[in-house]
This record gives C-alpha cells, sequence and structure tokens, in this order.
C-alpha cells in the first residue's frame, strides 16, 4: 500500500511517498481501507515541528479519516466488514474524566496516522458516521467536529438564548457556528475577512464582526450583548488574543481554548478571572460518547460540514500548503476518486 511519511520536521513539510506492507488485523483491531482524510491545524504544527518536536520518524501523519472495513480481527463485535467508519482521535477515551492513558493514546501522533491507502484501528474507538454525510464529509468529524461539540455541548452545557463568539472560520469554528444554530443560541463570528463573515450567516450567524476594520473587537462584542459579554467563547488564538476574550466575556463565561494561531503561551489579567468568574477549559477534543452524540445530532437534523477544498491523495504537500492560507472550513484529502 501507499502512504505518506513524516521524515523530518521543518517548514518545507518533510513529506515522502513509500511503499508499505497492507497491515494485518490482530485481536480487537479492524483493517480499513481509507477514503477521506481531513487535515487540522495539529497536524501542520506536528510537521514543522511545534507540536511533538520529540516525535520519533518516520511517521505516517494526520489522524482524521474515514473509510471502509475490509478486515477484523479475533473479537471484534463493533465493526463488520464493508462497515463505513470514522476513528475517535483518543482512541481508549471512551467516556469520562480522561487519565494519562486516555489523552496520550492519539493518531497522528504519538500513533501512527491516516495519510495511507489502510490503516489499523483499534474496535472499542470505532464510530460510524451519519449516514448522509459523503466520506469526505465525515471524515471532517473525529477533531474538528467533536472539539466544537464538546465545548459548548458538553463542557459548555449551551442552553437556547445564550450567546456564542467563535474566533475566525476554520473547521471547529464553523461546526460552533452550525451547532449553536442548532441548540438556538446567539452566534458572533470575527474574521478579518468580510466574504467570509457573510458564509458563516448561511450557516447561522447572528453576528459578525471584522477585526481588522474594528481592532477593538471585544468592545463591539460587548456593545452588541448591551454590556454583557458573551456566554461562551471558541477561543483558538491563545496569545494575547485572551485579553480581548476575557474582556468580550460575560460573567460566569465559559472559554474554550481549541488552538494557538497567535502562539502557545498566553497572557490574561488575574483581575478579570477573578471579577467575572470565568471558566476556562482546554479542549482536548473529546471522548467516544460525545462522538456519538454529535452524529446522532448531525443526522436528524441533516447537518453537513462545510469543505473548503479537497486534494487528490498524491497532492497530499499541497494540501498542506493550502492549510497555511487559513480555509473556510475544512480541507480533505480524496484516497479514491
Amino acid at each position: 500500500m501507499k502512504a505518506w511519511e513524516l521524515v523530518k520536521f521543518g517548514p518545507e513539510k518533510n513529506l515522502r511517498l513509500v511503499e508499505r506492507p497492507v497491515p494485518t488485523p490482530g485481536p480487537g483491531e479492524v483493517l480499513v481501507r481509507v477514503h477521506a482524510v481531513s487535515l487540522n491545524f495539529r497536524d501542520k504544527a506536528l510537521l514543522e515541528g511545534a507540536y511533538m518536536p520529540g516525535l520519533p520518524l518516520p511517521i505516517v501523519p494526520a489522524s482524521d479519516a474515514c473509510g471502509e472495513v475490509v478486515a477484523v480481527g479475533d473479537g471484534v463485535t463493533r465493526a463488520a466488514v464493508g462497515d463505513r467508519v470514522t476513528c475517535q482521535f483518543r482512541v481508549r477515551w471512551i467516556d469520562g474524566k480522561p487519565g494519562a492513558e486516555e489523552i496520550s493514546f492519539s493518531l497522528g501522533g504519538p500513533l501512527p496516522g491516516v495519510l495511507a491507502e489502510y490503516v489499523l484501528w483499534p474496535q472499542q474507538a470505532i464510530v460510524k458516521p451519519p449516514s448522509h454525510l459523503s466520506h469526505e464529509e465525515a471524515a471532517t468529524l473525529p477533531i474538528a467536529g467533536l472539539t466544537a461539540w464538546f465545548a459548548l455541548m458538553e463542557d459548555g452545557r449551551l442552553k437556547a438564548g445564550e450567546s456564542v463568539l467563535a474566533q475566525g472560520t476554520g473547521g471547529v469554528s464553523l461546526f460552533a457556528v452550525q451547532f449553536a444554530a442548532l441548540a438556538g443560541a446567539r452566534m458572533i463570528v470575527i474574521s478579518s475577512s468580510d466574504e467570509k463573515l457573510a458564509k458563516t450567516r448561511q450557516l447561522g450567524a447572528t453576528d459578525t464582526i471584522n477585526y481588522r476594520t474594528t481592532p477593538d473587537w471585544d468592545k463591539a462584542v460587548l456593545e452588541l450583548t448591551g454590556g454583557r459579554g458573551v456566554d461562551h467563547v471558541i477561543e483558538v488564538g491563545g496569545g494575547e488574543t485572551i485579553r480581548r476574550t476575557l474582556n468580550a466575556l460575560a460573567i460566569d463565561g465559559h472559554v474554550a481554548v481549541v488552538g494557538f494561531l497567535g502562539g502557545k503561551e498566553i497572557g490574561m489579567d488575574a483581575l478579570s478571572l477573578i471579577r467575572k468568574r470565568v471558566r476556562i477549559r482546554g479542549m482536548a477534543v473529546g471522548h467516544r460518547r460525545a462522538f456519538e452524540e454529535m452524529n446522532r445530532a448531525i443526522e436528524i437534523h441533516g447537518l453537513r460540514p462545510v469543505i473548503d477544498h479537497g486534494f487528490p491523495f498524491t497532492e497530499a504537500r499541497e494540501a498542506f500548503d493550502y492549510l497555511d492560507k487559513g480555509a473556510f472550513g475544512k480541507i480533505v484529502i480524496r484516497m479514491t476518486e
């Protein structure tokens, strides 16, 4: 089978296409023929050495995929040959609070990733996608979809009538827009592109702010909410962005930190934290139980993930380069035409 390997960290994205033997499933494992792969910012950070720089190389990168089960090992009961499946990113986190083991075992580092024609997945991590989605759409769910769902529904306990602020128009933020709309929440989106902001309104955003033309976007959020602030924030910036986030937040507000586009060091005002009784939670994606609940909601409501661009398997490097540009939604790699 063909697979992409990361052989060296760096901005050059040192990937090589290699031949590997098709693996054989052992007890409790399923062999999946991959049909589509979805890229995340985590994958880009890993290639460049900003995330897990001590990871032994070479490794097959990327963590989100949808495919078809073609063989099963002894004792497998959660999937059968012919089933269409995705895989839980943190393969041992099934439910409840995670321990070190549940957090550590993740696809695409340190475990082998999915940018290959065939992959082995443990049966306990298998999740069946909503039936109405294409392979490409289903491949966007394991990290981007579940991170947004877990932030708002599982940790945030989002209620109708509450307000949410999403930063940017990447995959997690757009899923947050769609989930907030399903919940009957007010959705505010900030971006540097008026064109992208207009598209978010079609997905369910109720208010939009261009932070390039309105650099004091936190003050604009306060104006939109009558000085109260928002109940939930999908924080993708990190760095100094979080200072404005705290200013835009309501008392007892909830911040879900899902990214670090502005830097891995976060600067915060302790008085703001105390005065507003802020709840800040770093998002480690989510567990399988929430993944399955999210999929049921997606199917019931007929929700469709937003895909910006698709690339063939042979153009994986180009797909990662496109990720640098800042997509509207998700970037996918098609394994089969």
